[in-house]
């Protein structure tokens, strides 16, 4: 079994309610979708670039593909014992299931929790490596924001496989982002038994945020009328110089 990487590194969560937490990060290629603000290189590089010590940035080159063994054994190199979770991420890590399911139990070991990164849209590939994770963090497309058509059949099957765990949702919105969205959104939540939610704003180009504070505080004051649990939490990958 093999699969290609993008990165292999320690740092720390800069996204959603464990921000600020130390992660191991597995970067996976490849993406089902292609968001309009994505800022993440998702097409398979010929070679993984694997941090050596943790927060050091000292890394190497190793020639994808990778298989399971190979992987646990970098993060075994990475000090586990330091880290709150190993993050997969991406691109889409669930489009690498089989991979997933040979490489997560050679993990264990390591004590770590299993953080999945994932774009909420492929409920099947979940549903059989469901039992390996411990938090999913998904996200809802809003179609005027990641300029994508409505997801919103995949997001209801999605949530309604991750409810078996813990489970997030973030949404990314800017100036535009529109009330009707929103609401649609957020009866996807609330049927599924009030996940909890993150607004995040779009970072644009330099670190700039695609939205003012005004229009953040209003959408979050309609999102707190139907769901107990919303905050606004921007990336903070920029402000802390960080991978």
């Amino acid at each position: 079994m093999f699969a290609c990487l993008q990165e292999i590194f320690s740092s720390v969560q800069g996204e959603g309610p464990y921000v600020g937490y130390r992660q191991i990060f597995l970067r996976f290629a490849g993406c089902n979708l292609t968001c309009a603000y994505c800022d993440t290189l998702i097409e398979p590089a010929p070679a993984c670039r694997c941090e050596l010590t943790p927060g050091k940035k000292d890394f190497r080159f190793v020639s994808n593909p990778l298989t399971p063994p190979q992987v646990a054994r970098m993060v075994e190199t990475l000090n586990p014992a330091i880290h709150h979770s190993l993050s997969l991420t991406g691109g889409e890590p669930l489009l690498h299931n089989e991979f997933l399911l040979e490489l997560i139990p050679l993990l264990r070991g390591c004590r770590l929790r299993i953080y999945l990164e994932t774009n909420g849209t492929l409920p099947q590939e979940l549903k059989r490596l469901i039992h390996l994770v411990d938090i999913i963090a998904m996200d809802i497309k809003l179609p005027g924001t990641s300029r994508l058509p409505p997801l919103w059949d995949e997001h209801r099957k999605f949530l309604a496989a991750a409810r078996q765990k813990e489970v997030f949702v973030k949404i990314v919105v800017d100036e535009k982002t529109s009330f009707q969205e929103l609401d649609e959104a957020l009866r996807l939540l609330k049927e599924a038994g009030e996940v909890p939610l993150i607004i995040q704003p779009v970072t644009l180009a330099g670190g700039k945020l695609g939205i003012g504070p005004e229009r953040m505080l209003l959408l979050q004051e309609r999102a707190l009328k139907i769901l107990p649990q919303v905050r606004i939490i921007p990336q903070i990958h920029s402000v802390l110089n960080l991978l």
